[in-house]
């Protein structure tokens, strides 16, 4: 163990693996975690070489031999709880990896769309592999805009079956993971026509290859797209369909149906279609903490063991973590995973609890998760993948190679800025629910859930231009205070925005114009929101911990996450008169104090995210510290170094040195 790290530890005021049971929501599920883990382990089927050195198709190979090793383990050690699933999934990849949007869309939309009968025709076999499935919405000319997607799917009454078709160019499938060579089907979303008449948007079970040869059907143009920034693992892919038939039944009818005449039987919500973006996008949310988790443990602990430059004159090289430089860029975004970790497990509690009540026919709380999970994962998204690059650059030149981990983080995680959703869209999206819910209040109407608070603001007796004044006596040393302070801080700017577009909207006949003119002031007030609930929901975490030295230790992240997000937008505060101007000068201060506090227990929190070096794969993240040996012996294991001298220099180098 370097030395440096074993001083951390001891010196730690609280228990890592206490503060892990936390994290995992019990200590139960932490035995059974590290006993997935350690089976992982020790299955001499799961090791392979280092992928930093290999080409996109061996990284492929290796992938998709990975995910079918792993889909038969699972069987084999009779792994069947979902989290049990993931928690196995997550440590066998530890990326991307073919099967993901089998296992992580596929056959969640067919347990939450597909009715009993096509369950029982696509479930099992799809949860056997005989079915490979990916999901394919996303087209060449379209994303995030659904109504914009060109695919079609015609009934055609006198076969009862469906024609699918690409009419255009940009109506190509394009970017689903797993279609390039995995899958042989998918879930395509198309717009559905019957009786002449367009229903919009609707899901279909397209088988694309034939079982047994996976040979592409007739009708059928399937492949990989190409390299992209990262994911080489992954085949992502493009699908066009020529008037390609498939039956009737293979629409999924949970919730809209076509009955064999041709008549559209319409759902309860239109919404209902999209519970699985909404089921991903609240997943990500806790991705966004894993993946943060991560990056900020590689650069702490490496922090912790390099030494460089110097405080005091002649004195020894310190730890860079001693430089307050170096506690500012990591130690808030340490407490933003944290932050971010207890969200996501408020988001997969949510969806589950919302998701059991549209089961049974309630969907009063269903635009409130749409909103929630569209501007969280944006929220989360937009955040983490700026704070992965803050931690490779805080590992000065070694962040930049491979082997420190964090370019392989940052890769991986950067889509997800884009998928189930561009950002900017999504905060839009919850922005919407904002303004209906702001219109709700301004009509004499209480609103409930995370946008109860509009309640508060005076409503209709503000002139039409004119916003409230919020009073300056809140106490930004708590965590309630904070609270407090952020919740002022979304109704004000919701406040603006409403008001913002209230006016546009007066000047112009077009509503959606007067929308785009306010859109900036809307994902403001979105971001608003999205930060007021993650500083609510790590505060109300702070009264489940009984644990006298850890609530001590998170309460103090708390404070920094809040405060840290006050001095990164206190114009906003002080424009908007929630704060003085002694007070944003008081939130400096204080989190200058709060870096020192933090700094003594730094590697352990870190330590209670209980991540595996196989998991982290990053040299600079090892739990011994011992970083230069390791640095070095990885460096040789490079390729390149497999001769003495390359076959280059004698072809192109030496006919150069004649004279030599």
């Amino acid at each position: 163990m370097n030395p440096d790290l074993r001083r951390e530890r001891a010196a730690a005021s609280f228990n890592p693996e206490l503060l892990t049971h936390i994290l995992d929501r019990g200590p139960q599920n932490t035995r059974r975690r590290r006993e997935i883990e350690n089976l992982i382990l020790n299955d001499p089927d799961f090791q392979s070489e280092d992928l930093n050195f290999l080409a996109r198709s061996q990284r492929y190979e290796v992938a998709v031999r990975r995910s079918a090793t792993l889909v038969k383990k699972i069987r084999e050690f009779g792994i069947s709880d979902p989290d049990e699933i993931m928690w196995f999934k997550n440590f066998v990849n530890r990326g991307p990896s073919p099967l993901d949007l089998h296992l992580g869309m596929f056959l969640p939309t067919l347990l939450h769309q597909a009715t009993a009968e096509q369950q029982e025709r696509f479930f099992m076999p799809a949860w056997n592999l005989d079915v490979v499935g990916t999901y394919a919405q996303t087209e060449m000319g379209h994303g995030t805009h659904l109504r914009g997607l060109e695919t079609t799917a015609t009934y055609d009454p006198e076969t009862q079956e469906f024609v699918l078709n690409s009419p255009t160019v940009t109506s190509i499938k394009w970017w689903p993971g797993g279609l390039g060579k995995t899958s042989n089907h998918a879930i395509v979303l198309a717009q559905l026509y019957t009786k002449g008449k367009c229903y919009g948007l609707h899901a279909f079970i397209v088988p694309i290859r034939e079982l047994g040869t996976h040979k592409p059907l007739p009708g059928i143009t399937v492949g990989d797209i190409g390299p992209k920034f990262g994911y080489d693992e992954m085949d992502n892919g493009y699908l066009k369909m020529d008037h390609y038939r498939i039956p009737r039944e293979n629409m999924l009818m949970k919730y809209a149906q076509v009955k064999p005449d041709g008549t559209y039987v319409k759902p309860l919500s239109n919404k209902l279609t999209y519970g699985t973006m909404v089921f991903v996008r609240s997943f990500l949310v806790g991705e966004s903490a894993r993946a943060l988790a991560k990056a900020c443990t590689i650069a702490i602990r490496y922090s912790a063991v390099r030494r460089q430059s110097e405080i005091k004159p002649s004195e020894p090289e310190p730890q860079i973590l001693d430089f307050q430089t170096q506690q500012y860029k990591l130690f808030p975004l340490l407490a933003t995973a944290y932050a971010f970790h207890f969200v996501g497990a408020y988001m997969k509690e949510t969806y589950h609890r919302i998701n059991e009540g549209i089961g049974q026919g309630d969907l009063s709380e269903l635009p409130e998760l749409h909103a929630l999970t569209a501007g969280l994962k944006a929220f989360t998204s937009w955040t983490t993948n700026s704070a992965i690059e803050a931690c490779r650059m805080a590992c000065g030149g070694h962040g930049y190679s491979h082997c420190s981990g964090l370019p392989n983080i940052y890769v991986t995680f950067t889509p997800t800025c884009t998928f189930e959703g561009e950002n900017t869209v999504m905060m839009l999206q919850t922005a919407r629910f904002l303004m209906k819910s702001y219109e709700q209040m301004q009509a004499g109407k209480l609103v409930c859930g995370m946008v109860s608070y509009l309640n508060d603001l005076p409503g209709q007796r503000i002139q039409p231009q004119q916003v409230a004044v919020w009073p300056t006596s809140v106490d930004i040393c708590s965590p309630d205070g904070l609270t407090e302070v952020y919740k002022l801080h979304a109704a004000r700017l919701v406040e603006i925005a409403a008001k913002n577009l209230q006016t546009e909207v007066s000047h112009r006949e077009s509503k959606e114009v007067a929308w785009n003119l306010t859109s900036i002031d809307l994902v403001r007030a979105s971001e608003a929101h999205c930060h007021y609930v993650v500083v609510k929901l790590f505060t109300e975490q702070l009264l489940k911990i009984q644990d006298k030295p850890i609530h001590t230790v998170l309460r103090n992240l708390c404070l920094l996450y809040s405060l840290y997000g006050i001095s990164q937008k206190a114009g906003d505060f002080l424009q908007e008169s929630i704060l003085t101007s002694s007070q944003i000068t008081q939130v400096h201060q204080r989190v200058k104090e709060l870096l020192t506090v933090i700094r003594l227990d730094a590697v352990a929190l870190v330590d209670a995210f209980d991540f595996q070096d196989i998991s982290l794969g990053s040299v600079l993240g090892r739990y011994d510290g011992n970083v230069y040996e390791n640095l070095f012996e990885w460096a040789k294991s490079s390729p390149l170094n497999k001769t003495e001298v390359h076959e280059s220099y004698y072809k192109y180098l030496k006919p150069l040195q004649s004279k030599l």
